[in-house]
């Protein structure tokens, strides 16, 4: 399943049914510019390794490239040009003044010295120099990449440029032009969007189960948030287990296990179960927060949900979609549900260009409201149109995309 041409049919679907501008829609059928370059890394070991990198960056209509880099073994260029594409439709359903990037580097990051990542992340810089800037394309983390590489990154921009340049990539620690709630607004968004769609079918929080798919930052936090708002979380998983308890499941307990052994095999009291089986379970809400292509056309008929909430880029194809919107499973997509994470990003390279920075209060207020009006916005055209939240994401996104085209000429 290739990520791009998943991609390219959402676009094409959403396209036909608002009528897109022939001419916007050969826009986006295909990125503004592909970077690649090849980063050569002297080991520890005194051997010399070369890797492959990208930065893709797709759509500027609406403002400067936003997206992240992700260290990766299966990064592969469609993959990053599927990514891009998305980030240019996610920036536009949450109404920010940007577009849509992404990068990334093949390369396993867990087998790297700490040495060894800041020189692959600093050449990774150097590499793209001429493409990244404040008010050009501003990066941020993804997929094994992190606050620190985000601060050696922007290290050596601003050493490169001769001048401190915060604002070149988002996602830094605190110490280093950082905002305050950063790390949670990925998972923070989908809450928000999750609990307005709970409340439009008029259910309980308390009443409702919950399975995670996915245990690193997003999947942590967004299980986090729901145990304490009071859903029940019955199952979670990460690379290396899956977890089920029907009656619940302690998170402040998991997260302290998981913190001591790197994974959550292992955790007592748990049936320890499969991928198959995490996606039949008969809960209200699943949430695919690990990577794309989890849910097919060969799953997507065995899944219980009510809800489906993809804090995961790409997580289900479009045959798995048409087969959910079938079966009334309501699919939040990852455009929508994950937005919180690029929403706060923007808000980071506001305070960076400022030098202005605001409370977590203040970051939490804005991006709620962001989100909830976003939301609404997209449940409205699906209603309208009589169609899933994707394709309404998707249409919201392109008109805005289209409106700024256009007046650009």
């Amino acid at each position: 399943m290739n990520a791009y041409d998943n991609a390219l049919r959402q676009l094409e679907k959403a396209a036909k049914l608002i009528n897109l501008d022939k001419d916007v829609l050969t826009r986006l059928s295909s990125p503004e510019k592909v970077v690649m370059a090849s980063l050569p890394i002297r080991m520890d070991d005194g051997s010399l390794q070369v890797f492959q990198a990208y930065r893709v960056q797709y759509n500027s209509a609406r403002g400067p490239y936003k997206g992240g880099i992700r260290f990766h073994p299966q990064v592969d260029l469609d993959e990053v040009k599927a990514l891009a594409f998305w980030m240019a439709i996610k920036s536009a359903v949450v109404g920010i003044p940007m577009g849509g990037g992404k990068g990334g580097v093949i390369v396993d990051p867990k087998s790297l010295s700490e040495a060894e990542l800041e020189k692959l992340s600093r050449a990774w810089v150097r590499a793209f120099r001429e493409v990244i800037g404040p008010a050009k394309d501003i990066p941020a983390p993804d997929v094994y990449t992190t606050p620190q590489i985000m601060a050696w990154m922007a290290d050596e921009f601003s050493k490169l440029e001769g001048k401190p340049s915060l604002g070149v990539v988002t996602g830094k620690p605190l110490e280093y032009g950082g905002s305050l709630g950063r790390g949670s607004a990925t998972a923070m968004g989908g809450f928000y969007v999750l609990n307005q769609a709970v409340e439009k079918l008029g259910l309980k929080i308390n009443k409702l189960k919950v399975a995670i798919q996915g245990f690193g930052n997003a999947g942590s936090i967004m299980a986090q948030l729901m145990h304490d708002a009071g859903y029940k979380v019955v199952a979670l998983a990460d690379s290396r287990a899956i977890i089920y308890n029907d009656k619940g499941l302690d998170i402040d307990k998991v997260i302290a296990h998981k913190e001591a052994t790197k994974s959550l095999a292992g955790f007592k009291g748990v049936e320890e179960i499969t991928k198959e089986k995490l996606f039949e379970l008969e809960v209200d809400v699943l949430v695919p927060a690990a990577l794309e292509n989890q849910i097919t056309k060969e799953n997507a008929k065995d899944i219980n949900a009510k809800f489906v909430v993809e804090l995961a880029n790409g997580p289900t194809t479009p045959e798995a979609d048409e087969i959910m919107y079938k079966n009334k499973v309501i699919v939040i997509p990852d455009v929508l549900a994950n937005a919180g994470g690029v929403t706060v990003s923007y808000f980071e390279w506001l305070q960076n260009i400022s030098n202005n920075y605001w409370t977590e209060e203040e970051v939490d207020k804005e991006l709620k409201e962001r989100m909830i009006p976003s939301f609404e916005a997209i449940w409205q055209m699906a209603e309208e149109k009589e169609t899933d939240l994707r394709t309404a994401s998707f249409m919201v996104a392109l008109d805005r995309i289209a409106q700024a085209s256009k007046v650009r000429g």
